[in-house]
């Protein structure tokens, strides 16, 4: 078997600039409570998936991995939080709005049956609140694929 159809992703670590800068954002924006902190590094308290975070010039130093840096507004990855209803949506959206979390626009509902939601933290790792609407998934997407 392959990789894919054996093993679950357990965490989803975000290379960042400013650890510190990222701990602020997390804990005092999102409301992310710390489970760990080491030197360049932070891992914290979330269901079914670890989410971390590990310094750009950390990583580098110890594991050769590149720090260089993506210009503003190049996303490469988009962190997903399926949330309850459309409503949840927007009223999480007023809320961290309120606390100063930068989002791409207001709330929209799309083609794919979703209302959706877009913001970036301060290192630019694109997050998208969404919420299934009319049929779901399962009049656009290929669930079979």
């Amino acid at each position: 078997m392959s990789l894919g159809q054996t093993k679950a992703i357990t965490d989803i670590c975000l290379l960042v600039e400013d650890i510190d800068r990222t701990i602020d954002f997390y804990t005092q924006k999102l409301g992310y409570r710390i489970r760990r902190r080491a030197e360049g590094f932070v891992d914290f308290h979330s269901e079914r998936v670890t989410l971390a975070a590990w310094e750009l010039d950390h990583i580098n130093r110890h594991c050769g991995v590149s720090n260089v840096r993506s210009p503003k507004q190049a996303y490469k990855a988009c962190v997903a939080m399926e949330l309850e209803s459309a409503g949840e949506v927007d009223r999480l959206y007023a809320e961290l709005s309120d606390k100063g979390v930068p989002f791409v626009g207001p709330p929209g509902d799309y083609v794919w049956n979703a209302r959706c939601a877009y913001f970036h933290d301060p290192d630019g790792t694109l997050w998208e609140l969404y919420a299934w609407t009319g049929a779901g998934p399962g009049d656009y997407h290929d669930t079979q694929g």
